[in-house]
């Protein structure tokens, strides 16, 4: 790791308030999460307390209302919390992505009632959530999934097994997808599981290229009891659901790939601004002036690119197809910007001993996670194009 420490990004916030979150973001990034990102990654450490943390701070609650422990801030500004956190380490960012992700369904679709009993502990009360789409044999084909809920007079039972769960094992709640009818997305329901509900299990963890400290997980419903008033909107209503937190769980992805971009081009930065070959910095060489200004150009426009899709969102805009825009050019840039980084530091930039090998090894998932990059394409084709007629 060089010396040198990254330079904060020069951000155009909305409030002096989102600005004051900003710095408080960056100085627990910066004494709490990067200085241990390395090793505990390495070792496979899920750091728990520092989402206790975040918690306490009131940053696992950001875009949600304030009556219920929400921080009340604008998509632009929450995402951006995500970026800086996922620079210092993905699996904390991506963490609070996913964590918020799992507390979409309840905030947009619950009740008042169910909302006032479930929020407050989950927006700040310590609690850390999960979200239960993906199975076995339902990846980009989700409307396909068979975990079965069941009625069972004024409670559901829940058979099945969801995959390439975040948090699995470790999460205090789940919001899982269930189906309820018939074949298709109609069939499907929404509930809300409590982590220590008897019948759930979850695997051991997945072994991963990338992000080892973040626990990711097969889950299994072997008859989980969950009473009908832990479903979350009306029944077959689910799909929609799912379809709204993804929307707004992609430019969580795309915040995140942001801040893994631009932390592989500080490093590379200060690396080739340090390192003197033929008795000059290696900086000076045109080769890699052009590819930093490549690597910068494309963090720059990744960042207007998912900031233009939270700005619609936040004004009650359609932004559908920017989130899905978002998700694709931001993470095709991390991983461009992370390899293109392991280069400048040559032999260097491929030992663990700098921090860029695990910043390309962990780009790598956010082309896949919540709709590959190839989904992406066929969302923001269905926008202009309509439906596949075949």
């Amino acid at each position: 790791m060089t010396d040198r420490a990254p330079q904060p990004v020069d951000r155009q916030l909305p409030t002096e308030e989102s600005r004051d979150l900003l710095a408080l973001v960056r100085e627990i990034a910066q004494r709490e999460i990067r200085p241990r990102a390395a090793e505990e990654e390495d070792s496979g450490r899920f750091p728990r307390e520092v989402f206790t943390l975040l918690s306490e701070a009131g940053l696992l609650g950001l875009p949600y209302a304030g009556e219920f422990g929400g921080g009340e801030q604008p998509y632009e500004v929450y995402l951006q919390v995500l970026e800086e956190l996922a620079a210092a380490r993905l699996t904390v960012g991506l963490g609070v992505s996913v964590h918020s992700l799992a507390c979409h369904g309840l905030a947009g679709y619950g009740s008042k009632e169910q909302q006032a009993a479930h929020l407050p502990p989950m927006l700040g009360g310590g609690l850390l959530g999960a979200y239960c789409l993906s199975e076995p044999a339902a990846g980009s084909d989700a409307a396909s999934l068979s975990t079965k809920a069941v009625r069972d007079g004024d409670d559901w039972i829940i058979t099945g097994t969801k995959a390439w769960i975040t948090h699995g094992g470790v999460a205090d709640f789940y919001t899982v997808l269930a189906r309820t009818g018939a074949p298709g997305p109609k069939g499907i329901t929404a509930f809300l599981v409590p982590g220590d509900a008897e019948g759930l299990g979850a695997a051991v963890p997945e072994k991963k290229m990338g992000m080892k400290g973040s626990p990711t997980a097969q889950l299994h419903f072997d008859g989980v009891r969950v009473p009908d008033a832990r479903r979350i909107g009306e029944e077959g209503q689910g799909f929609t659901i799912a379809l709204a937190a993804l929307d707004a769980g992609r430019l969580g992805i795309a915040a995140c790939a942001i801040g893994v971009a631009q932390a592989a081009l500080d490093e590379a930065l200060a690396y080739a601004l340090d390192r003197k070959q033929f008795g000059h910095p290696i900086a000076d060489f045109q080769g890699l002036r052009f590819m930093l200004a490549d690597m910068a150009t494309k963090i720059e426009a990744g960042r207007a690119l998912y900031l233009a899709a939270a700005r619609l969102r936040d004004a009650g805009k359609p932004f559908s197809r920017q989130a899905a825009m978002a998700k694709l050019f931001c993470t095709d840039s991390a991983m461009s910007v992370t390899t293109d980084a392991v280069q400048v530091l040559g032999g260097y930039g491929y030992t663990a001993d700098f921090p860029v090998e695990r910043l390309m090894r962990e780009a790598k998932v956010l082309q896949i996670v919540e709709g590959t990059n190839q989904i992406q394409r066929m969302v923001i084709a269905r926008h202009l194009a309509g439906p596949e007629t075949r």
